[in-house]
């Protein structure tokens, strides 16, 4: 029987105007559209917020501040046909570069050297065909505003 590890992620929640930063990825075997925040794994001996900050530069060419553990999530699921199991920390962030928020998206490119482009979405673009994940980042999302109302 082959083993599957639990993957270890750091994603960050770009806030800005009531969208976050997500990049669209695709399940061919579900035929589903979803949304993901910025980020990806954590290597052996890293911290999460050192996993966010290599993970933007990489992908996005960018730096990060202000980086706040905000919640951490379980995701278990079902990806191109293959099980996935993930321990998710979730930060709040920032860009060092103001400009960044201006855009109408901003151009990546993720490890395996595939281009993709992050936008800001708002939470009405998150729906049962057209999720965000991981599993319970909506919720957790929604609590963050509860906590930060006026």
């Amino acid at each position: 029987m082959p083993t599957i590890d639990i993957r270890p992620l750091a994603l960050c929640l770009f806030k800005y105007r009531g969208r976050i930063l997500v990049n669209e990825a695709r399940d061919s075997v579900k035929d589903q559209c979803f949304f993901r925040p910025i980020g990806g794994g954590i290597n052996f001996g890293e911290a999460g917020a050192l996993a966010v900050a290599r993970e933007v530069r990489e992908e996005l060419n960018a730096e990060v501040t202000d980086l706040q553990l905000v919640g951490t999530l379980e995701n278990i699921f079902t990806y191109n046909g293959a099980p996935g199991h993930e321990i998710v920390l979730i930060y709040d962030g920032k860009f060092t570069d103001n400009s960044l928020y201006a855009r109408e998206f901003l151009p990546g490119v993720e490890s395996n050297g595939q281009s993709f482009e992050a936008r800001w979405r708002g939470s009405e673009s998150f729906t049962t065909t057209t999720p965000l994940y991981p599993h319970g980042l909506p919720e957790l999302l929604q609590s963050l505003e509860a906590t930060h109302a006026p």
